[in-house]
């Protein structure tokens, strides 16, 4: 919520309220110390017009029913307690992911595209719920508008995604026979996209909106600017040895979410362009940010390396052989471990 008061002083917006569990650093607005999870927050919600509710847990190293709890009951009491103080509007931010990624999937989507959820402990399960939730809200209250920000796959400093995993390899990941295309949306231009939807009040068909940057890159354009070349596997074989590798705790993410690396998600964000909002990074800047906040760090199949097992990485990593030889010498180490 720091990152909100460039709304303060605009013609539209009189004050800006950040709301969190201690004050942070930001100036020019008006701090009011609370948990969104609280039932209480009703209280602390007087005066506000719109409330734009980012609080919320993407973090690979939460265990993901923890997380799930958390993202779940902070938007849940979020849209109970702004109906309850009569708050015109809410916005949630969800992600693109929910159109799911596929093979088939035209590039790019249209913002109106039918979702492609599935049930899990994974983060899509918790946007699927989340946009149930607002789905809800928007049937009880009808006095309450609620708009749901669905951003391509984030990149900005100190975030940690699988995304930004997937970068930290030695080699990129892809599935025999598909061609993967990369969409992403800075933390700077949702923030700037956010702040723009609150001053011009715009709110998508449907209340949903998509944000992102225009277009999207190739798999080659991916890897030259990365400096990182790819590897190929069938596709039963990378989905099969990530479930194997997610069910005993070595990768962070179930293998639904490798679909993102692998298979296109691109969706053009035509409500807010047509409104006047354009990013302020293309693709190929957004990816450039990426990979500079990633440096020194390293990673494979979503796991980050500490300094020692990334180098043992990198000086043997020299194709897809290796990382199918490791996945399969992990899962019967930990076998053999449970046996014994």
């Amino acid at each position: 919520m720091e990152r909100l008061p460039k709304a303060a002083g605009s013609g539209r917006v009189a004050r800006v309220i950040a709301i969190d569990e201690q004050r942070g650093d930001a100036d020019g607005v008006t701090w009011r110390i609370a948990d969104v999870r609280d039932p209480r927050l009703a209280a602390r919600l007087a005066g506000v017009d719109v409330l734009v509710h980012t609080d919320d847990d993407r973090s690979l190293e939460t265990h993901p029913r923890e997380r799930r709890a958390r993202n779940i009951r902070a938007a849940q009491t979020v849209l109970t307690a702004a109906a309850a103080e009569r708050v015109p509007r809410v916005i949630l931010i969800t992600s693109t992911m929910v159109y799911g990624a596929d093979p088939a999937n035209p590039v790019p989507l249209a913002e109106s595209a039918p979702l492609k959820t599935e049930s899990g402990a994974g983060l899509l399960s918790d946007f699927a719920e989340i946009e149930e939730l607002a789905a809800l809200a928007r049937r009880a209250h009808p006095g309450l508008s609620v708009t749901v920000v669905r951003p391509a796959p984030l990149v900005g400093p100190e975030l940690d995604t699988l995304l930004t995993r997937h970068f930290a390899a030695p080699r990129l990941l892809t599935v025999k026979g598909c061609e993967q295309a990369w969409q992403f949306c800075h933390v700077e231009d949702l923030v700037s996209a956010l702040d723009f939807m609150v001053r011009n009040e715009v709110d998508g068909k449907d209340g949903v909106l998509a944000v992102g940057c225009d277009g999207s890159l190739t798999q080659a354009d991916a890897e030259e600017i990365a400096g990182i070349r790819s590897f190929e596997l069938p596709a039963n074989l990378a989905f099969g040895a990530t479930q194997r590798l997610h069910r005993v705790g070595i990768t962070p993410a179930p293998a639904g979410e490798l679909r993102f690396l692998v298979y296109p998600c691109v969706v053009d964000c035509v409500t807010l362009r047509e409104a006047g909002w354009h990013p302020e990074y293309d693709n190929a800047e957004a990816l450039q940010a990426l990979l500079e906040a990633r440096t020194g760090k390293h990673a494979l199949v979503g796991r980050t390396l500490g300094r020692k097992e990334a180098t043992i990485t990198a000086a043997s990593a020299a194709g897809a052989a290796v990382a199918a030889i490791g996945t399969a010498a992990a899962v019967r180490h930990l076998r053999k471990r449970r046996k014994g």
